[in-house]
């Protein structure tokens, strides 16, 4: 597991999505964030911090983040704070 500690600005639009799937719901939030001025990571964020994110979050906040790398490239958000 590769765990991350990430602090960067979000440079693009929050995105979400709810999916019904079988009797269960989940919510996703994805964005872009930048670290050092040159590297930018993309972030997505599933249920409770989906929403969270969506509501509370926009272009511009700088966010601290602790998550994982998946295996796409993606980080997924354990924790978030503005």
């Amino acid at each position: 597991m590769n765990e991350c500690f990430l602090i960067g600005k979000i440079i693009g639009k929050i995105e979400f999505e709810f999916i019904i799937n079988n009797k269960s719901y989940i919510s996703i939030s994805m964005f872009d964030i930048m670290i050092n001025k040159e590297n930018i990571l993309k972030v997505v964020g599933y249920n409770n911090i989906a929403d969270f994110c969506y509501k509370t979050l926009k272009r511009g906040d700088i966010v601290s983040i602790y998550g994982n790398l998946n295996s796409k490239g993606k980080i997924e958000i354990k924790e978030i704070e503005t």
